[in-house]
């Protein structure tokens, strides 16, 4: 079995990637109030803070603080993978192993997660987040993607509702 090492500093932020099996469905942004309300509970039960979180058709990126003395982010996704898993109709395609193991097919196995070392690397990991609905092509500017802290960031003034948008006069000015 793989011995997965995970930097684990109690009330640390993290950054994370958490994707589906399925890399074509788009599952989350389908069930997105489910997912909500499976976070909210969640953390309800295991308190954490969302610094961001966005949420395209496949897979979602978050950033997390956890509190004081506490570095179990690994329960916090579990107890969401498993409460999303359990509300959805049991049809997905699973493999043998799966099967054996009595797991849904729904969510890839692991998770990508980085530990949040200063101010540049949460301010790079904070952009990245938020750009991503525009990286990968669902939308032309970050403020239309609907599933997004983007909107909250706004609101506190953290970004301009116009942030990442190309000026008219520099589109094309790559060449194309």
């Amino acid at each position: 079995m793989s011995n997965y090492r995970r930097a684990r500093v109690p009330g640390a932020t993290y950054f994370f990637t958490v994707n589906l099996r399925d890399r074509r469905s788009d599952l989350l942004v389908r069930e997105v109030d489910l997912l909500r309300a499976t976070v909210r509970a969640t953390k309800a039960r295991h308190p954490f803070h969302i610094d961001a979180w966005v949420v395209l058709p496949e897979h979602m990126h978050c950033m997390w603080t956890l509190p004081p003395g506490d570095s179990d982010f690994a329960l916090r996704w579990k107890v969401i993978k498993f409460a999303f898993s359990r509300r959805l109709p049991d049809d997905e395609t699973r493999t043998a192993a799966q099967a054996a193991r009595g797991e849904r097919g729904i969510w890839q196995r692991r998770y990508w997660e980085h530990l949040i070392r200063d101010d540049l690397d949460y301010q790079r990991h904070f952009d990245y987040l938020h750009y991503n609905p525009v990286k990968h092509g669902h939308v032309a500017r970050v403020v239309d993607w609907p599933y997004s802290s983007f909107h909250r960031a706004v609101a506190t003034g953290i970004y301009r509702t116009d942030w990442c948008v190309e000026p008219a006069h520099e589109r094309g000015a790559y060449g194309e």
